[in-house]
């Protein structure tokens, strides 16, 4: 698994490596039931804490993406559990209000929303 990191981001490791993997699903690059790595093993490969990548994964599991099994590691999960956070939902509604404010109009913020849908393996 391929990963970069922004050292020098506002956005927390664990939630980096959160939102790529939520990515690579989406984008298929990650299948149903594909075994991710173990968390020694990503954190090693990766150079961040053991820590870090343990509280990825737990949200992960949390939100659905991921299911975990003491004898298999963690595998993506059939996708039909994900569920949107409330975190997901403010963060959305706070992007809408700043297209607003930028003077989108709700038919532009659609067709937009449409068009990064589509491109969906290019998020």
């Amino acid at each position: 698994m391929i990963l970069t990191f922004d050292f020098s981001s506002h956005v927390p490791l664990y939630m980096q490596l959160r939102n790529q993997i939520v990515i690579a699903i989406a984008q298929g690059r990650l299948n149903p039931g594909e075994k991710l790595p173990t968390i020694r093993s990503l954190a090693e490969e990766s150079g961040i804490n053991m820590m870090t990548v343990s509280k990825a994964y737990q949200m992960l599991k949390q939100e659905g993406y991921i299911v975990t099994d003491r004898r298999h590691g963690a595998t993506v999960a059939s996708g039909k559990s994900v569920s949107v956070s409330e975190e997901t939902m403010k963060e959305l509604k706070l992007r809408i209000s700043e297209l607003r404010l930028s003077g989108m109009k709700k038919e532009d913020i659609l067709l937009l929303c449409e068009t990064l849908y589509d491109q969906g393996d290019n998020v």
